[in-house]
């Protein structure tokens, strides 16, 4: 069976393209820039822009599944545009295209963050939660709630597909690395300044695999799955990741008037250095938010299980320290 993964240079991209090549599946990895660790495992690069409509029609030629995970995440803003471009319009061009090439079936990776979190006021978010569509809300949130738009639009005209709605991704073989594995990076290196207020729900990335996968295989067409972890604050996750090293916990935590303050002046900075430490006004957003999201539908359809967020940041400990990102201090307070 020929799949293809859009955005296979990316965590979960290049992770999914190594679990179908293992199981056996020919991988067609499509994204700009070249998917290393995909290419070493015997997947196939194309090169190839997912709002390219004649680009996609030729990659998405002869294959069965599409797994659609390029996207662009941004704490910014719309960067002029291109979230927009490619988180929608990009959605739009590789439905259609799967359309034209008679894929037998579509698994969109958006995110949990298409759902209005900060409407829900405490309350679980489940696949019934208000979509992020009022204006006052970040691009990237709108953005993801916008390409599923365009998703379902491609299935009233028979496109068979199915959303997969994953949590806070964290996890090993992260290689750029991706923000969150570097602000877990930043802990374990002593670097980062302060914690923040707040937090997030974290999912292992081979979690979200597993989900994808499950999806491709028997998610129902048209639907949703919210794939959450574990919900923990910042200032937990801080102290689980300090154990697994075997490092002392940090303590220094900005009160929320001051990260507050200097968000607007943070939004500049990230602009100009790309930096993933600083607190935007949208990263601050995301994290006093502080959802429940409610995983029984991946649950009961998928066999979702998240494992433990001790063996993810276990894990992803150890891929660091094995990549020369990290040395390691003794051995781990964790055992999984």
């Amino acid at each position: 069976m020929v799949s293809v993964v859009t955005g296979a240079a990316g965590h979960v991209g290049s992770n999914l393209c190594v679990s179908l090549l293992e199981a056996g599946q020919t991988v067609r990895a499509i994204d700009l820039r070249e998917p290393v660790r995909a290419m070493r495992h015997g997947a196939q690069w194309v090169r190839a822009d997912v709002r390219d409509a004649t680009a996609m029609r030729e990659s998405l030629a002869g294959c069965e599944i599409v797994y659609h995970l390029a996207a662009v995440i941004s704490v910014v803003g719309g960067l002029r545009g291109r979230v927009h471009s490619v988180n929608v319009d990009g959605v739009a061009t590789m439905a259609r295209a799967a359309l034209a090439q008679r894929v037998r079936r579509v698994v969109h990776c958006s995110s949990v963050h298409a759902f209005d979190l900060g409407a829900l006021a405490g309350a679980p978010a489940d696949e019934t939660a208000p979509r992020a569509v009022r204006p006052d809300l970040p691009a990237y949130d709108r953005s993801k709630a916008a390409g599923e738009v365009e998703l379902r639009r491609a299935v009233q005209d028979g496109l068979d597909a199915v959303v997969v709605n994953p949590t806070g991704i964290i996890g090993p073989c992260d290689g750029s690395p991706s923000r969150m594995g570097s602000v877990l990076l930043a802990i374990w290196r002593h670097r980062l300044p302060a914690l923040m207020e707040g937090g997030f729900d974290w999912v292992d990335v081979r979690d979200v695999v597993a989900a994808l996968r499950a999806a491709g295989e028997r998610g129902r067409t048209g639907s949703s799955y919210l794939v959450p972890g574990h919900r923990r604050s910042v200032v937990e996750l801080a102290a689980l990741a300090a154990r697994v090293a075997g490092d002392r916990v940090p303590t220094r935590s900005a009160p929320r008037w001051l990260v507050s303050a200097v968000a607007p002046i943070c939004d500049v900075l990230v602009r100009l250095t790309g930096s993933p430490l600083l607190p935007t006004r949208e990263a601050v957003h995301a994290l006093l938010s502080f959802p429940t999201v409610d995983g029984s539908t991946a649950r009961r359809e998928l066999g979702h299980a998240p494992r433990p967020i001790e063996e993810t940041l276990t894990d992803l400990y150890a891929h660091f320290v094995e990549t020369g990102r990290l040395t390691r201090r003794k051995a781990p307070a964790l055992a999984t």
